[in-house]
């Protein structure tokens, strides 16, 4: 019977960054992600949060993470309460801290999806119960929680694995370099110039061991991958730089015929959603070598995980 001692013991702690946590908490959560998703299809449903109750605040839209998180409380026994920025007016009607001294006094947890990364962290100064990030302009941990699980169902190890990442060095591609220091997965980014990772997440990935290579040419970087992983170039609240990013990334267009410079065994990852005909087009996303929908399918077992890793109970 899978329980909480199957996940990393990471009761209380909040989940704001991959950069906070080490390899063999990371990989723990990775393979409890992967058990608690064989034993659901096989009639093995856990309630490892019976009970609890999840607040989560939307400032952007969401497919994927509303649906995932509030889908991952119903399984594992808890609730989840919606709260949109339309609703809350976190930091306008009410301050950061107001909130999260209110909401710890109902919930068990707090997941946010924000603009700001410093919400987060006001969130998760304030609040005395875990605070998860769903979303922040700076990170995307979750997705990539998602994106190794994907991994390592795809190749059964994350030994060797080379991960070609092409586009904007934005919240995901931040989230890229510090999975490279908690895998050991070697990763080559191809950014426009000026388009690069945050440097001290870069510097501090670096620093930990993590073999992250930066590159101008797209298809340098995608030669011999494994993995080939892009993202939408303009992200919500960036769309004044529409035409900036538009002609900076001219060239970084994925396409199906990009695959044959990848390993005979090389996967196409994205995030989604997708502005197709600018960092991909249709016929990539949908090819048989894709792996996207898989890496959505686990944005629910990888959310599983963290949630019961962070607000179960170690008894």
């Amino acid at each position: 019977m899978t329980d909480a001692s199957d996940l990393p013991a990471l009761q209380g702690s909040d989940f704001l960054s991959l950069g906070d946590w080490d390899a063999t908490q990371f990989r723990a959560l990775l393979e409890g992600a992967i058990d608690l998703k064989r034993r659901w299809r096989a009639g093995d449903r856990p309630r490892l949060l019976q009970d609890a109750t999840l607040a989560m605040i939307f400032e952007k839209q969401s497919l994927r993470t509303r649906s995932t998180f509030d889908i991952a409380m119903y399984q594992l026994g808890g609730h989840s309460v919606l709260l949109s920025q339309n609703f809350i007016g976190v930091g306008v009607r009410e301050s950061t801290r107001d909130v999260a001294k209110n909401l710890e006094r109902w919930v068990d947890g707090i997941m946010a999806r924000t603009y700001g990364h410093r919400t987060l962290l006001e969130l998760a100064e304030h609040a005395d119960v875990p605070v998860i990030n769903g979303l922040s302009d700076l990170l995307h941990p979750c997705q990539l929680t998602a994106d190794y699980i994907t991994l390592l169902e795809t190749f059964g190890t994350l030994d060797g694995v080379r991960l070609a990442f092409v586009g904007d060095g934005n919240n995901v591609a931040n989230s890229h370099v510090n999975a490279a220091a908690v895998t050991g997965v070697s990763l080559v980014l191809a950014t426009p110039e000026g388009f690069d990772p945050d440097p001290e997440i870069l510097a501090t990935a670096r620093a930990r061991g993590a073999d992250v290579t930066i590159v101008r040419d797209p298809r340098e970087a995608i030669e011999g991958a494994d993995a080939l992983y892009t993202d939408v170039w303009i992200s919500m609240g960036q769309e004044e730089e529409t035409e900036r990013r538009r002609a900076a990334f001219t060239g970084y267009t994925v396409t199906p015929a990009w695959f044959d410079a990848m390993s005979p065994r090389g996967v196409f990852m994205h995030d989604l959603p997708a502005h197709y005909g600018e960092e991909v087009v249709e016929e990539a996303v949908h090819h048989e070598r894709s792996v996207v929908f898989d890496q959505a399918e686990n944005r629910l077992h990888a959310h599983k995980a963290i949630l019961a890793s962070v607000m179960g109970s170690t008894a």
